[in-house]
């Protein structure tokens, strides 16, 4: 049996894992799936159609799985999923999808969720992404695998955010960053490449080099950008991560790029 507190307040149609610790003043609602070895530390809210993978730890006052801050949701039956292996901080609230965008929010795995943060309804969280204090996600944001979002920053509902992407902090984006992309600023403009965690990230010099002349042909003043994208393809076909970026400027998104000034 889990290891609940006399003060919690756990329904009995919650699927709670043996494992599990429930700590003082917690409540989990009679929707909620808490995975094993999860730990909800005191004060913990877990609500509404609420899944919670295995090794997650829930620190006090969070608010997980209440209802989209939406004034279109009508308590559609809409879900919020979480990885595993995250570690989510104080008075962090996490909301469940819309009718609108597809009924499910997403955080995937080994993720930081610092103090006071905000995964509003329908985005889409990859794996091993930061968001720091007070991160402020809009809704329908999607956020790829190892980004980092500074404290204090705000992303535009529909915004995108590629891999290993650096927002630097009190940032406001309004466009899509490109993969590997660094932004800073208030209506944030991209600053150049996240040198520093691809190198933290064991990249080698070959592969930013190629990043590197790539980002600038990609953001010259000649051409058009379709035009920019079909050359920076041509020439770097055989380089996994500048194709990344490429494939990233492709996609349909209803948000503009974010370019440099």
């Amino acid at each position: 049996m889990a290891n609940i507190h006399p003060s919690a307040v756990v329904d009995s149609k919650a699927q709670v894992a043996e494992s599990a610790k429930i700590g003082p003043f917690c409540m989990v609602g009679p929707d909620a799936v808490i995975g094993e070895n999860v730990e909800l530390l005191s004060h913990v809210v877990v609500e509404g159609r609420t899944t919670i993978g295995n090794n997650n730890k829930i620190f006090p006052f969070a608010s997980i799985g209440h209802c989209p801050q939406d004034l279109k949701y009508n308590g559609e039956p809409s879900r919020l999923e979480i990885g595993e292996n995250n570690t989510i901080r104080e008075h962090v609230t996490i909301n469940p999808g819309t009718e609108g965008g597809g009924m499910l929010t997403k955080m995937g795995s080994n993720c930081l969720v610092m103090v006071g943060a905000h995964i509003g309804h329908d985005c889409q969280v990859g794996d091993n992404v930061i968001l720091v204090n007070n991160a402020t996600l809009a809704g329908h944001v999607t956020i790829e695998d190892w980004a980092i979002i500074g404290g204090l920053s705000a992303v535009h509902q529909f915004c995108r955010i590629g891999r290993h992407a650096m927002i630097g902090g009190m940032s406001g984006i309004e466009n899509d960053v490109i993969p590997y992309g660094s932004v800073t600023g208030n209506r944030a403009r991209l600053a150049g490449l996240n040198i520093v965690g691809l190198k933290r990230r064991n990249f080698d010099r070959e592969a930013i080099h190629s990043m590197r002349t790539a980002y600038r042909l990609l953001f010259a003043q000649e051409g058009t950008m379709a035009e920019r994208v079909e050359d920076v393809a041509n020439m770097f076909k055989d380089v996994e991560p500048v194709m990344e970026i490429v494939k990233f400027i492709r996609q349909d998104s209803s948000r503009g790029v974010c370019t440099p000034k």
